[in-house]
């Protein structure tokens, strides 16, 4: 395993915002911003793992997004989507990389698409053996319902509520803290609990840039900043 002995951060989360503002701005298709976005996806996964990161968490989609958006707009969505879990290049930087990768959030029950789900099922069994770095795709998540499921799993367990026990029934469970998140698109909020638990002790780094602007030095810029800054976790 490649160890993480830069200042990069060990886990990496994004919030890839202002696709469709992005579309809007250049006269095009709302859904050919969320297309350029997820172009950009690739990139961003090897510029922060090749400087140091492990694992690499990247929100595709909330659950409003998928319930609430134009039909139109959501069916282009999930079609990119498959394209790219599909895309040879991109699943053998993953193999070259020895990185697992998982989908995560509640798309299979709002979106059924055949064709996203087989290509999320053989992505996810072509790398489940793989333990360098890690990726996970947010799609169709919200983070108050993944506490809410983790909640109604310890009930049914009937054990008693410790930081652990609620930790390892998060839809995230599996991984580390996240150290820090990066938001685009110009609006420094919070969205839907995003990761809630794992975000707790995140630095956080917002920009006005657009995510589908995203390139390879911006990522290598928000890792030179994340470097610089000190984390005393209270103390």
């Amino acid at each position: 395993m490649k160890t993480n002995d830069s200042k990069a951060p060990l886990h990496f989360a994004v919030i890839p915002d202002g696709n469709r503002r992005w579309a809007k701005s250049r006269g095009l298709k709302p859904w050919l911003g969320h297309k350029s976005a997820l172009e950009r996806f690739q990139e961003v996964f090897e510029t922060a793992y090749d400087a140091g990161t492990r694992y690499l968490t990247f929100w595709a989609g909330s659950e409003d997004n998928l319930r609430k958006r134009d039909a139109m707009e959501v069916k282009f969505l999930v079609e990119y989507m498959a394209d790219v879990l599909t895309n040879e290049a991109n699943v053998r930087s993953l193999v070259e990389r020895r990185t697992r990768a998982r989908i995560i959030g509640r798309w299979h029950d709002i979106v059924p698409n055949t064709r996203l789900k087989e290509a999320i099922e053989t992505l996810e069994q072509r790398t489940k053996e793989f333990s360098d770095s890690y990726l996970t795709i947010l799609f169709g998540y919200d983070g108050k319902s993944e506490m809410l499921a983790a909640v109604g799993k310890l009930r049914d367990d009937n054990i008693a509520v410790t930081a652990e026990a609620l930790k390892t029934r998060l839809w995230t469970g599996f991984l580390p803290p996240v150290d820090l998140v990066l938001r685009t698109g110009g609006e420094p909020h919070w969205s839907a609990g995003f990761m809630m638990w794992l975000t707790a002790d995140s630095q956080f780094f917002f920009t006005d840039m657009l995510w589908p602007e995203v390139t390879r030095q911006t990522i290598k810029d928000i890792f030179a900043d994340y470097a610089g800054r000190g984390r005393r976790f209270g103390k």
